[in-house]
């Protein structure tokens, strides 16, 4: 069975397009790859950030008040 792709609605055989389509299509499977590789690290990062943040307030409401916020929920 030939593989196939399906561009604005029209299906193309793979095996019968030029060595150039070809070519163009292989970058736009890696263009996708690298866009799903950066939004999975900005995921990864943004998440480290906010837990940064949380961390930081907790510092400094410890340096304000002196309480150990984190052994009241322990």
């Amino acid at each position: 069975m030939a593989k196939k792709i399906n561009i604005d609605g029209i299906e193309y055989d793979l095996d019968n397009l030029s060595q150039t389509v070809k070519a163009v299509l292989e970058k736009i499977q890696h263009a996708d790859t690298q866009i799903q590789e950066m939004t999975n690290l900005y995921n990864v990062l943004t998440r480290a950030k906010k837990s940064y943040i949380r961390e930081l307030k907790r510092e400094m409401i410890e340096g304000k008040s002196g309480v150990d916020i984190a052994s009241l929920f322990d």
